[in-house]
């Protein structure tokens, strides 16, 4: 059985309908593009956000003095360009109870750190602080 012949003015593709082909697959490869960059740079972002945690978790382990150390005032310096500072001060007002024997009192203790690219993470916690004796 042979197919049957093809017209040929029937045969192919005219010039409109390949001009149409090419226009939807341009706007398609424009739009992968465009989603493939906003990934990107999500992931970098994602990144600089990480590192700086992770900078923060350093500091706080490293950067904070033991309970029978913390003082208040301020501490400063510098990891791989991320400037930190670590704060110290009475947690709130009239924690001291006249006559009362408590050896320990809250102490508010503030750790800022800042990234290379401006970012910055506060975080703030509570730490029992000894007594001063009277």
């Amino acid at each position: 059985m042979t197919p049957p012949p093809i017209d040929t003015d029937e045969a192919g593709f005219t010039l409109l309908e390949v001009l149409i082909a090419l226009a939807l697959i341009a706007v398609s490869l424009v739009a992968i593009g465009s989603v493939m960059s906003t990934d990107a740079r999500g992931v970098r972002s994602l990144e600089q956000h990480v590192a700086l945690m992770q900078t923060t978790r350093s500091v706080m382990t490293a950067g904070i003095p033991p309970r029978g150390d913390l003082q208040p005032g301020i501490s400063e310096g510098q990891t791989d360009n991320y400037r930190w500072t670590v704060e110290v001060t009475p947690l709130g007002g009239g924690w001291t109870v006249p006559d009362a024997e408590v050896p320990w009192l809250p102490e508010l203790v503030r750790v800022r750190v800042k990234s290379p690219t401006g970012a910055v993470s506060d975080i703030r916690t509570v730490r029992l602080m000894k007594r001063p004796s009277q």
